[in-house]
């Protein structure tokens, strides 16, 4: 069976514009097109489209997807290699919250700066100072 981008969006939960990326980033195949020129996406795209939305919900980069989609299509899949992936995603992620918890600390200070009934906000001089 295919469907067309709306129904396939519907299908994926990949919105139109993303699924138009991806098939211009490689990610997904070009998809066929019906007599009036309309494309039409098949059943493993679909699968497709909903692997590649799981992984950008995890974090993995767009090569990071290219890379698992290739080791997913190999005749000798090493899961290590995917493992590998994975690890150096999961580094990432522990990276940005490390960096969010940094940012909660400082806004919470900022924020505790700001009284009622100040006339100079120390959060907008800190924000405003050099």
């Amino acid at each position: 069976m295919n469907w067309p981008i709306g129904k396939a969006s519907e299908r994926s939960g990949v919105s139109i514009e993303t699924i138009r990326y991806y098939e211009r980033e490689g990610i997904t195949p070009k998809p066929g097109r019906t007599a009036a020129g309309r494309r039409v996406y098949d059943a493993d795209t679909i699968l497709r489209l909903r692997f590649v939305k799981r992984c950008r919900t995890l974090g993995f980069s767009i090569a990071d997807i290219k890379a698992l989609l290739k080791l997913s299509r190999s005749q000798d899949e090493s899961c290590e290699d995917v493992g590998a992936i994975g690890a150096n995603n999961l580094e990432l992620v522990r990276n940005k919250i490390a960096d969010l918890k940094r940012m909660e600390g400082a806004l919470q200070a900022l924020v505790a700066s700001c009284h009622k009934g100040q006339k100079d906000c120390p959060m907008l001089q800190e924000l405003f100072a050099d």
